[in-house]
């Protein structure tokens, strides 16, 4: 081996390594909390972006819809030449054919200013209603991506504490085994101590090469939120955490503020009033329309028997245009907007009472989340003492070794649940928020303020 590093292929090998050693030492390590992952996420998550194109689009609505009720001025204007073939009798009687080539042209200016246009007036109310609930759409997605960014944000935090717990479990079924193995080569222990600790030190191995693959998901799946690495995440420090009930605490003042305020009631009940607009508009097939217009011409050689000649006209009026039959077209189209309006009616609705569910899974989340956590860091005190007394009692000979590990795993599996009752609180404050339609970054910026430095 010494001489195979002292050639030159061996001594290549050695300063790759090197290198590579360098550059990962060098690589930078990219640390994020809870706030700074929202706001790249507002900047790089692609459905936001979508989101927003869209509400800018469906924005140009209202000048399109304006529009109609606006002046429309145009300009029209031809030059032509003429060739003019004419065949006649001459003053013997015989046909004669002449030639001759003129040149004519036409300028016309017109003005038309709508009056009545009731399909027009509607368009214009049901423009700006689809523009409301293009804004709440996006107000909706914004407080998704909230909802979506902690939920990333925790499930990688719980997939770290995930890890840390079985570290810590196998550095105690380490030294479990060899306190097994000392106390085998000292006649007091048994085989089957060692062989029972040794299976768990291998399960603990499989689950610590689980944990790690679901630190690099969840991870991986934060980064495409927010469109850049993330090699460590701001903890939660318990210390910080206050377990409070949500203010207002009665459920009945949340339900109230999500139906005043949350961006998906705000979204149907825009669909609604465009629906309402949208029968306005089919109704209005049986309405007729008045325009006032205006137009002056200057016409050149307009005909053969003008040649040379020029003519400007001025003309102002106003235009009557009254439907009479349209085969049912106008009827079958109110029929089918009314329908519609129904359905955007009951969809509202629904949306209503699943609101109502919503908020109240999620208000008792937070509330029960506080008692839950309380009982599980007593429980975890309690497990951490068994362990100890079963490890002390192990050492002493009262206790098995079988026991020991089964203190070990009550220990563990309390922490976990402790950990994920913590996330769990976290994601039902944020949750709750967003359906309640507050600021978008309260929440966030509350739970940000609870996480170490």
């Amino acid at each position: 081996m010494k001489q195979y590093f002292q050639t030159g292929r061996g001594r290549t090998l050695l300063l790759t390594a090197a290198a590579m050693a360098a550059t990962l030492a060098c690589a930078p390590a990219w640390s994020i909390n809870l706030s700074q992952a929202y706001q790249a996420a507002l900047e790089q998550d692609s459905s936001i972006r979508a989101v927003r194109a869209a509400t800018e689009a469906r924005q140009e609505r209202v000048p399109q819809a304006r529009s109609q009720l606006m002046p429309n001025v145009s300009l029209s204007a031809s030059r032509n030449r003429n060739e003019l073939e004419n065949t006649a009798p001459n003053f013997l009687g015989e046909a004669a054919t002449t030639n001759s080539s003129y040149g004519s042209g036409n300028t016309t200016l017109t003005v038309r200013q709508p009056l009545f246009r009731k399909y027009q007036f509607a368009d214009y109310q049901q423009a700006q209603a689809q523009v409301d609930d293009a804004n709440a759409v996006l107000e909706r997605e914004l407080q998704n991506l909230a909802v979506r960014v902690s939920g990333a944000y925790f499930e990688a935090l719980q997939a770290n504490e995930q890890l840390t717990l079985v570290l810590s479990q196998k550095t105690a079924y380490t030294a479990q085994l060899d306190a097994a193995r000392k106390r085998f080569a000292g006649g007091a222990g048994t085989r089957t101590d060692i062989d029972e600790a040794q299976a768990a030190l291998d399960l603990n191995v499989a689950h610590e090469l689980e944990a790690q693959q679901n630190i690099a998901f969840t991870r991986r799946q934060l980064q495409m939120m927010i469109g850049q690495p993330v090699d460590r995440l701001s903890l939660v420090d318990p210390a910080k955490m206050p377990l409070t009930n949500p203010t207002p605490e009665r459920v009945e003042e949340w339900i109230e503020r999500a139906e005043a305020n949350s961006p998906e009631i705000q979204s149907l009940k825009a669909q609604l009033e465009s629906a309402g607009f949208e029968v306005d508009k089919a109704r209005a097939g049986h309405y007729p329309t008045v325009d006032a217009i205006a137009q002056w011409s200057r016409s050149e050689s307009e005909n053969v028997t003008n040649v040379n000649s020029s003519y400007t006209n001025r003309s102002m009026g106003v235009q009557l245009t009254i439907p009479i039959y349209s085969g049912g077209y106008v009827s079958s189209t109110i029929r089918q907007t009314l329908a519609e309006q129904e359905r955007a009616s009951q969809a509202l609705e629904a949306m209503r009472r699943d609101i109502d569910i919503r908020v109240h899974r999620e208000f008792r989340g937070v509330t029960e989340g506080v008692l839950k956590v309380r009982a599980l860091e007593q429980a975890v005190r309690s497990t951490e003492q068994v362990a100890l007394s079963n490890r002390r009692s192990f050492e002493a000979g009262s206790r098995t070794l079988t026991d020991t590990l089964h203190a070990e795993q009550q220990r563990v599996a309390a922490q976990r649940d402790l950990a994920q009752a913590r996330l769990i609180y976290l994601i039902s404050r944020v949750r709750l928020h967003a359906l309640s339609g507050g600021t978008k970054s309260q929440a966030i910026d509350e739970i940000n303020g609870w996480l170490k430095d």
